[in-house]
């Protein structure tokens, strides 16, 4: 990653943080010439300051060795004072009397040639930077600082390559151990939170992932999973799953999802709270599938496609779809064996459902198990169709997630029904959740699951409608309806009433005494 620049950031990370606006350079020949022209500073009693020089501890130190006297150079005295480079500068007489403070003194010396005893030659070719720095203040700051100068097999040189750390990088976790401060951006965070794991600098690398959280979206965080993972920040990984779960179909649209590699594809696939219809998700993995085979240098065809998904084409939940899903997309795609096809189709037609490959266990945005409710207590026969929906309003007394509907079916033997469902907002006539989809009966009495593309959240005490227009022969239908269903979880005994009310207008005929819709399937 390239550090710096005024673009956008990794992932479309947009802010910056920064608890200071950076330092000033620290003064050259100019200020000390300005403390020349100035005069010296006033004498406490006792003592006597010369000018440029005189009185400077170094050079009072020097003398006391038998080195120069008082009227050699200060800069010949300090180090860093006589070697030439652009980031050398002359010493500044007695700096140390302008910062009142140990923190003060040691932000002073930061990427400053005062006093330093150590050289970083950081980055590769052209972009490469000299940086000054102090063996005391780095071994202070850094366990692997202090073993690399001070350890059984310490370093003697005064100058270190670092080629594999950027400029921008180092330079923020300098500044760190120098004055606590902290300096990343959008641009620098990934190669800042690199830096601060090779140096092991927790408290740095804290702030980066804080940075990183403050930033995570749905756009990037696939991208910022796979960081995560790299880095080993097991609580920044986790939050970046949460954020896909609420926001998969964002997510997986995001240009980052194809970058990702395929053990996070893997973590992701396995995850059984997406929130998203699983034939939209096998269209996303086709799309990973086709940019690691131009990764790989692979022909794009559905033989390498299938190759390089490995164990991935597995987590796919085949069973999930509907058929039309799986007749119009995966069954086309090539990437499933005959064998697997056909297996699959038998499972959508056939009752009861014979055992498949793939895991048929639903995927949504929720945790727990699938619930479902009937609200009839007797089946009757010759329910008619003339394309007028069959209508029933409901409330619940907590919040849940509706993920389809069981429907009856034909009194006349085996059949296909095509089918429109919808869960409606009462008050605002609003379609929360809808499918055009179809299904098959076998001519027995029980209800048939119609599954919604998605979730539908549904708030405690909010009245909704469900509607179904079913196009297809005369069915069974349910008598004896409830107002009041209640179903009582069998692991936690959590409650969860449904009451059911006339839906006026043209309904079909259906009721609360009698109709179709007997059936919520529901996630709490």
């Amino acid at each position: 990653m390239a550090a710096g620049g005024s673009g956008g950031g990794p992932g479309g990370l947009s802010s910056s943080s920064s608890s200071s606006s950076g330092p000033p350079p620290p003064p050259g020949n100019g200020a000390a010439a300005a403390a020349c022209t100035n005069g010296p500073p006033a004498s406490p009693p006792g003592l006597t300051y010369n000018q440029c020089g005189a009185g400077n501890p170094a050079a009072a130190a020097a003398a006391a060795a038998g080195g120069p006297g008082s009227g050699g150079s200060a800069a010949a005295a300090a180090p860093g004072g006589a070697a030439g480079g652009p980031l050398q500068r002359e010493p500044v007489y007695n700096w140390q009397a302008t910062k009142p403070t140990v923190q003060e003194r040691f932000a002073f010396l930061f990427n400053n040639e005062v006093l330093s005893d150590v050289h970083f030659l950081v980055g590769k070719g052209r972009g490469s930077q000299r940086i000054p720095a102090h063996r005391f203040v780095l071994a202070v700051g850094s366990a692997v600082f202090d073993a690399m100068f001070n350890g059984g097999m310490a370093t003697t040189s005064t100058e270190i390559e670092l080629p594999d750390v950027e400029p921008a990088a180092f330079l923020a976790l300098l500044k760190f151990l120098y004055s606590d401060e902290v300096q990343i951006g959008p641009e620098t965070v990934m190669t800042t939170l690199y830096t601060a794991k090779k140096y092991a600098v927790p408290a740095l690398e804290a702030h980066c992932v804080e940075f990183l959280k403050k930033n995570l979206r749905a756009d990037n965080a696939f991208m910022l999973l796979t960081q995560a993972r790299l880095f080993d920040e097991p609580q920044l990984a986790s939050l970046c799953l949460e954020n896909i779960d609420k926001n998969t179909s964002d997510a997986i649209n995001a240009e980052g999802f194809t970058d990702i590699d395929l053990d996070t594809l893997v973590a992701v696939l396995e995850r059984d709270t997406l929130g998203i219809r699983e034939v939209r998700l096998f269209n996303a993995v086709v799309r990973w599938s086709e940019a690691e085979c131009q990764r790989q240098q692979l022909q794009v065809i559905p033989e390498n496609k299938r190759k390089v998904l490995g164990k991935a084409l597995s987590l796919i939940r085949f069973p999930l779809m509907t058929i039309e899903e799986f007749a119009a997309g995966p069954a086309q795609s090539g990437i499933l064996t005959d064998r697997e096809v056909v297996s699959l189709f038998l499972h959508f037609t056939v009752n009861p459902k014979p055992r498949v490959e793939f895991i048929d266990r639903p995927r949504c945005c929720l945790r727990g198990k699938e619930c479902s409710i009937n609200r009839f207590q007797q089946v009757e026969s010759r329910w008619g169709y003339s394309g007028t929906s069959d209508r029933i309003r409901f409330s619940v007394n907590k919040r849940i997630f509706v993920v389809g509907f069981g429907l009856y079916g034909s009194i006349h033997g085996p059949t296909d029904y095509q089918v429109n469902i919808q869960i409606i907002h009462t008050d605002s006539n609003t379609v929360l959740g809808q499918n055009d989809t179809g299904f098959s009966c076998d001519g027995s009495s029980s209800t048939f699951r119609v599954m919604f593309k998605e979730p539908v959240e549904i708030l405690p005490n909010v009245s909704y409608t469900a509607c179904a227009t079913l196009k297809g022969p005369d069915s069974h239908y349910g008598t004896k309806g409830l107002r009041k269903v209640i179903h009582e979880s069998p692991t936690t005994g959590a409650k969860t009433c449904f009451t059911f009310c006339y839906a006026a207008g043209n309904n079909n005929g259906t009721s609360v005494e009698d109709g179709q819709i007997p059936e919520i399937i529901f996630y709490t």
